[in-house]
């Protein structure tokens, strides 16, 4: 018995749950103590479930606006591809079939005319969505694919497609507040195979270059935009509903007693 005792986690397990019990019971049992004294029992209960499910309500619409609270899971990248070509980006599902040009100078002005043509847009180096997607990236193939380690290779261009939100008034971006529904967001990152570098003692370590003899590596990935505001959204619903529930049954209620009073004895 003692050996069982001493098994249980005080902190934060069960100093937590002896927390939440208190809680609950100092916050909606002295509310409903001092309603069910001057109301009634049934009364008093109904009003402080009222109060608490209204204010709950309230809580989830807040945190469903903000994004705060009780959140779910973050928008991630997720594998889609991971090809290893020589120049040839046809294996996943774009560009022309005769591949690209070997020099990365003229690799760059070939791929962004056909791309721009299938809907793919290269990042600009400043844009933050470029520093997210080789961070997806990076996860990938380092990871889950465990195919590169982080100093075998470098980020060379970033390609995305898609992801636009729907329905939009009057076809209006800023007018999105029924665009609840989105399209697939893909990004392609292309990665280039870099030069060994060797560390040498009191220089500053140099930079890595891109060894182009090598096939480069294009991750193509998916956008899983998550479930943040999930919990919050069945949190304030919920709520909304028990909510109007009982102001109908405490409605209903003063209808019956007004009723009453008005009968003739």
């Amino acid at each position: 018995m003692l050996s069982t005792l001493l098994a249980i986690g005080w902190k934060p397990e069960f100093f937590g749950i002896v927390i939440v019990i208190i809680a609950v019971v100092t916050l909606c049992g002295s509310v409903y103590l001092l309603l069910g004294t001057n109301l009634g029992v049934r009364l008093g209960l109904l009003v402080s479930l009222a109060g608490l499910f209204g204010w709950m309500a309230t809580m989830g619409f807040i945190w469903w606006a903000y994004g705060i609270g009780l959140k779910g899971k973050d928008p991630v990248w997720k594998p889609s591809e991971v090809i290893v070509v020589d120049g040839n980006l046809s294996q996943l599902g774009i560009g022309p079939s005769d591949g690209l040009d070997a020099d990365p100078a003229k690799r760059a002005t070939q791929n962004l005319g056909f791309l721009e043509e299938d809907g793919w847009s290269k990042l600009p180096e400043d844009d933050p969505k470029r520093a997210l997607a080789i961070s997806g990236a990076d996860e990938i193939v380092q990871k889950e694919a465990e195919i590169l380690k982080a100093s075998e290779y470098k980020a060379i261009a970033v390609y995305d497609k898609g992801g636009d939100r729907y329905p939009l008034l009057f076809n209006n971006k800023s007018l999105d507040f029924l665009a609840f529904w989105h399209k697939p967001k893909y990004a392609i990152v292309e990665l280039g195979i870099v030069n060994p570098v060797y560390a040498e003692p009191g220089r500053a370590p140099r930079v890595p270059t891109v060894d182009e003899s090598k096939p480069h590596v294009y991750v193509k990935m998916l956008r899983d935009l998550g479930d943040k505001r999930k919990n919050s959204a069945f949190i304030a619903i919920g709520s909304t509903i028990i909510f109007g529930a009982l102001c109908w049954m405490l409605h209903k209620r003063d209808r019956i007693v007004t009723s009453n009073r008005l009968a003739k004895a």
